[in-house]
């Protein structure tokens, strides 16, 4: 069997059939291989494993080049975690710059190595020369017994099928023979079956082998998914004759799942489900003093119902949890919880870990600040005084919950916590439950965001809710998938409990319409946090977030009856959700790129999967077509790169939008005429 019909660990858009590694034929005694190899990807920052998600198309590069004009090829050889192995030959990216590039989806999750080789490509040295002499009848006799060596050491290596080692025979037979012309040899020259039968089995000399390396390729779900959030205790909940709110249940909660499941999103996220503290409790608007039966914030966590292993008394009991998990399991759901590393004053832990808390010269517990924010119901904790306790404590927090079914932890703050402490705990839950995923709330400097995902974070949230304009969007959402796309997984969530930015508070409801189409369409994790549906854009005065915000209140929410009315984006969000399952170009990063209009406002982008990497075995190529100027209709010609997605230039194919269904015939320059009240966004299908 060749290698290429047992290759089942990856998919490839250029497998090459499985060679020994070349042996070292003495100890390299330079930096420098024979052939150099330098600037590999994948690649991550501060010695870090690069990562990659089942199925994610990663492009492999290296520079490599040589003295002289004699060609070159490079490969990179995979061993899978199974150890499989498998080699792939790149291409040179033509751009003058000695890169060398290959496209390849793992299809199997673990810890793969990689290791990048490079070589004098013989043949392809002697085809360009001879190309070069033959036609200028030049040296024709040296020219055509070189190529007969080179040809003859391709036959004396035995390994190619009996198909392509008589081709081999024949054009060292042409080659030789004294009936054979210029014309002859020159066919054997331009033979594409004969070059392709030596790209596959080059004649190879001065190979040089870099370092093997390490990539990580997690499940799916770690790079792919739609995420929900809500708060379970306004799931449900109700007002009752009194005036107060009675809270919601899981087992209330657990009737929204289907709810949630059919606009297609895959992943619920709840806020800290753990019991609130009374100690400086928060009332409504983070107002300093709440009221009786201001449920106050779930971060404050801990009193005397417990702490980070616990349940909230209102929402029910462990067993009510489980009960919840496993109904938005049947839906196709996974729980997402908070992992939230901070205590209420009445946490257990404040008593009888006090050294897990910093204390002020007047004797109290610092608590936490965010200047202009502050939060006297949280203290945050120390982690110098005993990291080794601390550490124990949260991992068996951490196992506790996935005992109970978790699978996902949405992680606050990460960044004010030490760096070193999510390394090591992301890599001890993973080693005995790789299948965990981690996302960062990271909402900081880039450097420390960044190092979080690398030092193991699977997903982070960005500063996507702060990119607004056709130029801020086309420059972050380029550098996602180009410049840390190797360690960093961004989640667009469009909004959250703490964030309602000016684009939505002034935008209307069209402003929440294109965050929504961008977000879904341009990352593989997208997210929204409920009421976004309902366009809440009432923002507390002076601060980017809504009034009578959840955080401290119960919300009641109709769903239902927003939708009847025709008054929710749910609609929408079922059906970008609908178009993330059947185009499997949405579900990579890579491949975003943008394409340019005339108008200032229209950003255009495309994504797009190869034939040879898609799990449906054919082409997928999704182009969207934005205004994001809320407050406009615009018009414009749309200039597109068509050989990004394999089609030639100047060649006319047909697209289908898939908001609307519309069909058109489309090429390199295309107008369009967006109106943001109406239809902000073509997403259109390329047809093939």
């Amino acid at each position: 069997m060749s290698a290429l019909q047992s290759i089942t660990s990856v998919r490839s858009t250029c497998p090459i059939p499985l060679r020994p590694a070349p042996a070292w034929q003495k100890k390299r005694t330079t930096l420098s291989g024979r052939i150099p190899l330098s600037h590999v990807v994948p690649a991550a920052p501060g010695g870090y494993r690069p990562k990659g998600y089942v199925g994610e198309v990663i492009p492999f590069e290296a520079t490599a080049f040589r003295e002289g004009h004699d060609l070159i090829g490079v490969q990179v050889r995979l061993t899978a975690p199974s150890g499989e192995q498998s080699l792939h030959r790149l291409q040179n990216t033509g751009t003058g710059l000695d890169r060398w590039r290959v496209l390849i989806a793992p299809l199997e999750q673990g810890v793969w190595t990689y290791q990048f080789e490079s070589f004098g490509d013989d043949y392809a040295t002697w085809q360009h020369a001879a190309h070069l002499k033959l036609a200028a009848d030049v040296d024709v006799d040296v020219m055509r017994e070189a190529g007969a060596l080179v040809l003859e050491r391709a036959v004396a290596t035995g390994k190619h099928p009996a198909a392509d080692k008589a081709r081999l025979n024949a054009a060292i037979a042409t080659l030789r023979s004294a009936d054979a012309d210029t014309t002859d040899a020159l066919a054997v020259v331009d033979d594409a079956e004969l070059a392709a039968v030596l790209f596959a089995r080059p004649v190879m000399s001065l190979i040089t082998v870099d370092t093997p390396r390490k990539l990580l390729v997690e499940r799916q779900r770690a790079g792919v998914g739609s995420w929900y959030e809500f708060f379970p205790r306004s799931e449900g909940a109700k007002r009752l004759a009194d005036g107060t709110i009675a809270s919601g249940t899981f087992a209330t909660a657990q009737r929204r799942l289907a709810e949630v499941a059919a606009m297609g999103f895959d992943v619920v996220y709840l806020p800290p489900i753990h019991p609130i503290g009374t100690i400086n409790r928060k009332g409504p608007n983070n107002t300093l003093v709440a009221a009786e039966g201001d449920p106050g914030s779930p971060w404050a966590i801990g009193s005397a119902a417990g702490g980070h292993d616990a349940i909230h008394p209102d929402l029910g009991t462990l067993k009510d949890f489980r009960a919840f998990v496993s109904a938005a399991r049947k839906e196709g759901i996974e729980i997402a919880i908070d992992l939230a590393l901070q205590a209420a004053p009445d946490h257990p832990w404040v008593t009888e870990h006090p050294e897990w808390f910093t204390t002020l010269p007047d004797g109290t517990i610092a608590y936490a600040e965010n200047p202009p924010k502050k939060y006297q119901d949280i203290y945050p904790i120390n982690f110098d005084n005993d990291p080794e306790g601390i550490r124990a404590e949260v991992l068996r927090v951490v196992r506790h919950w996935i005992a109970q079914g978790v699978t996902i932890f949405r992680v606050d703050n990460p960044h004010t916590k030490p760096l070193q402490f999510w390394e090591w705990l992301i890599a001890e839950v993973l080693r005995e439950d790789p299948d965990i995923v981690f996302l960062a709330e990271a909402f900081t400097r880039p450097a420390p965001l960044q190092a979080l995902a690398a030092a193991g974070f699977q997903q982070s949230y960005t500063y996507f809710t702060w990119r607004n304009t056709k130029t801020e969007l086309a420059e972050f959402l380029t550098g996602l998938a180009t410049e840390t796309a190797d360690f960093l997984r961004p989640n667009l969530f469009v909004n959250t409990p703490d964030i309602l930015t000016e684009y939505l508070q002034y935008g209307g409801r069209a402003a929440f319409a294109i965050r929504a189409i961008v977000a879904a369409t341009a990352a593989p994790t997208w997210g929204v946090y409920a009421g976004y549906e309902l366009f809440e854009s009432v923002a507390r005065p002076g601060a980017e977030e809504n009034i009578d915000s959840e955080k401290y209140e119960y919300k009641l929410r109709d769903f239902a009856a927003a939708e009847a009315a025709g008054d929710s984006l749910a609609p929408l969000l079922r059906t970008l959700n609908a178009i993330r399952d059947v185009h499997p170009a949405l579900e990579q990063l890579r491949s975003f790129t943008v394409h340019d209009s005339e108008d200032d406002a229209i950003l255009v982008y495309s994504k797009h999967i190869d034939a040879a990497l898609s799990p449906q075995g054919k082409a997928d190529t999704i182009i969207v077509v934005v205004n994001v100027d809320p407050h406009s209709v615009r018009e414009t010609m749309v200039h597109l790169d068509t050989s990004v997605f394999g089609i030639q230039p100047g060649e006319q194919f047909a697209v289908v939008d898939l908001l609307t269904g519309a069909e058109w015939t489309w090429g390199d320059h295309n107008y369009v005429r967006l109106d943001a009240f109406t239809q902000p966004a073509h997403i259109l299908w390329v047809k093939r």
